[in-house]
């Protein structure tokens, strides 16, 4: 089985302009429909979940970076707990809620379980604004697109499209694949895309890709088992294992 960290390597070696020609096969521009950024079954209409294989009535999710909480932070008046919440999966419903250990943060959401971040606008033009849009984080700056690698670690959410990358044999690619491009629920695929637009989602797919199975190996390296009490949460990042509200266990 290949190990994360030559799924990594593979992820440093891959082509922005391989990722781009994937992503122009494909085609993509987003309509600002806010989909991507509302709960699947919130207050309003049928909505869809980004990059995740919640079932519907399930709020949003979008895993973000520690560092990226810190960026959002630092861009606005928001404590910690504004901008991130434990990441639900693996944890367990207590008698006092959710509890137990997690290995990721997610975006916060709102009583809807839309990001709270999101604002539908009164106007068409207003439509699916984002607050944060400068900070947002690479799973929102990347969606509906994603990379599998083929090893250990794989994309959640089901794909609609794909598109398999050449291998780099100068980057030691393996095998006739370097990788898939896959495309998940979007209104916005299948239409035109420019190349600077895509070569610039493409750079940030492939920063994604590489973070992602940094934040992997950090994780698990770091990783301790922490007994958690009633009602307890412990989120286990890169920094370590923390406690909802961030802060160092």
């Amino acid at each position: 089985m290949e190990t994360l960290e030559s799924e990594l390597e593979r992820a440093r070696d891959l082509s922005v302009p391989a990722l781009a020609d994937a992503i122009e096969s494909i085609g993509f521009e987003c309509t600002r429909c806010g989909a991507c950024c509302k709960a699947e079954d919130g207050c309003g209409d049928s909505q869809s979940d980004t990059d995740s294989d919640a079932d519907s009535g399930d709020p949003h999710t979008a895993t973000i970076f520690p560092d990226e909480i810190r960026t959002i932070q630092d861009g606005g008046d928001y404590d910690f707990r504004d901008v991130a919440r434990p990441m639900p999966y693996g944890l367990t419903e207590g008698a006092d809620g959710l509890e137990g250990e997690t290995f990721e943060w997610a975006l916060q959401t709102d009583d809807c379980g839309d990001c709270t971040f999101y604002e539908d606008g009164e106007t068409p033009a207003e439509q699916g604004a984002c607050t944060i849009h400068e900070n947002r984080p690479l799973v929102c700056q990347t969606y509906p697109f994603s990379v599998a690698l083929g090893g250990t670690s794989q994309p959640m959410g089901e794909a609609v499209d794909s598109v398999a990358l050449p291998a780099q044999q100068e980057a030691g690619g393996i095998g006739d694949e370097e990788g898939m491009v896959r495309a998940h629920e979007c209104e916005g695929l299948g239409r035109d895309i420019s190349r600077e637009d895509a070569e610039e989602l493409a750079a940030a797919l492939k920063t994604r890709a590489v973070r992602e199975l940094e934040e992997a190996i950090a994780v698990r390296d770091g990783y301790e088992p922490t007994d958690t009490g009633r009602g307890d949460i412990v989120v286990h990042d890169s920094e370590g294992p923390k406690r909802p509200d961030g802060t160092p266990l």
